[in-house]
């Protein structure tokens, strides 16, 4: 993972307006050194990684992840993993269904993204967890260019090192497959047990 350019940084380095040159000067060293974190040649120091999380409203939890098993582990699971910002743009992605790509979704909110009951649900219950600042839970259904796919949909507020709330982190399981793998499972026992009982 330590060679893979991290676009998601460069994205919200965008968004917040700054250069190359601007954010390695915000955070005290040279724009080579940045360079190297955001083409992903270099992992960030933990401190180091506070600063730009604090300047470009991420958790710093991110660079964490990215060098985690849990991201081979996850590659081919249907599991969505993202984190979000106070205004509900997502700030990191992991995973998302192929009508969407992990790079071009930072930024943006679900609704911007895609307007429907699903996504307009899924803007509420991130809502919740920032008013509320707990967990929250619930099983949303969104239509998609495949088809309808439902997914239990987990959300937790993130906060900083300093412990303020900056936004909060979901992860969506898809259940659509898993009932389909069930409904498939059964009737192949249903037809084993007919051979058996023949």
């Amino acid at each position: 993972m330590g060679q893979k350019k991290r676009l998601w940084l460069e994205k919200l380095r965008k968004i917040k307006g700054f250069s190359q040159e601007e954010i390695a000067n915000l955070v005290h060293i040279d724009r080579s050194y940045y360079s190297k974190i955001e083409s992903g040649v270099r992992i960030p120091s933990p401190t180091l990684a506070e600063d730009l999380a604090d300047w470009l409203n991420f958790h710093v939890s991110i660079f964490e992840l990215e060098e985690s098993p849990f991201y081979f582990a996850l590659q081919d699971a249907p599991m969505i993993v993202a984190h979000f910002n106070l205004n509900l743009e997502y700030t990191w992605i992991f995973n998302p269904h192929p009508d969407f790509d992990a790079v071009s979704v930072i930024g943006m909110n679900d609704v911007e993204l895609k307007d429907n009951p699903g996504t307009r649900e899924l803007m509420e219950l991130k809502r919740n967890v920032i008013a509320e600042c707990k967990p929250l839970r619930k099983s949303i259904r969104f239509p998609m260019s495949d088809g309808f796919y439902t997914y239990d949909v987990s959300c937790h507020p993130l906060f900083n090192e300093k412990g303020e709330l900056i936004g909060g982190s979901s992860a969506s399981t898809e259940l659509s497959k898993a009932d389909r793998i069930e409904t498939s499972n059964c009737n192949h026992s249903s037809e084993n047990l007919t051979l058996i009982k023949e």
